[in-house]
């Protein structure tokens, strides 16, 4: 269920709205690993954390990784401290420069932003993420698009036609 609903809003927000020009591709190719973290226990995410990280670092077939938390970090602070933790965790293992974390999470919040403001929906998923990237796919994203630093300007701008309630809409299909 948890999965099918992620590839759902991989497929309509992320996707469907060009939120990320480069996930397309993945997506397609079935390179995305989705692995579902139930439970609250922290140290079996955090067991989780490493060996999908270090899965992720030798996988040719894969370049990204997603882990859905069903029922873990809910609370966006929580959430935000367990992502610095997750960087930590990437140091330690010596993968910075080969995987960097990104975070997703459904009540994701920009700093000085309303919690309502349809610009946060850019990061909002159905569960509390982290999305574990490949630093080499993103190194070939960035070279081979234009305008990358324009994206987050433009997902905002796409959030802000689309008005709250298509945006709410589109993220519970």
């Amino acid at each position: 269920m948890q999965i099918e609903k992620t590839k759902n809003w991989l497929e309509k927000i992320v996707i469907g709205l060009n939120l990320c020009p480069f996930a397309k591709h993945p997506f397609k190719s079935e390179k995305i690993r989705y692995i579902v973290h139930e439970g609250s226990d922290l140290n079996v995410l955090s067991e989780t954390l490493v060996n999908e990280l270090r899965h992720l670092a030798k996988a040719e077939d894969i370049e990204t990784t997603l882990i859905i938390m069903a029922d873990t970090l809910q609370d966006f602070e929580d959430y935000l401290n367990y992502v610095d933790f997750s960087e930590q965790i990437l140091a330690e293992l010596d993968l910075e420069g080969v995987i960097q974390v990104a975070s997703f999470h459904p009540l994701y919040q920009f700093h000085g932003s309303n919690l309502d403001d349809v610009e946060n929906y850019t990061n909002r998923s159905p569960y509390p993420m982290l999305h574990l990237l490949k630093e080499s796919s993103v190194t070939w994203a960035v070279d081979n698009f234009p305008n990358v630093d324009d994206i987050p300007n433009q997902n905002m701008k796409t959030m802000q036609e689309l008005g709250l309630e298509k945006v709410k809409e589109l993220l519970n299909c």
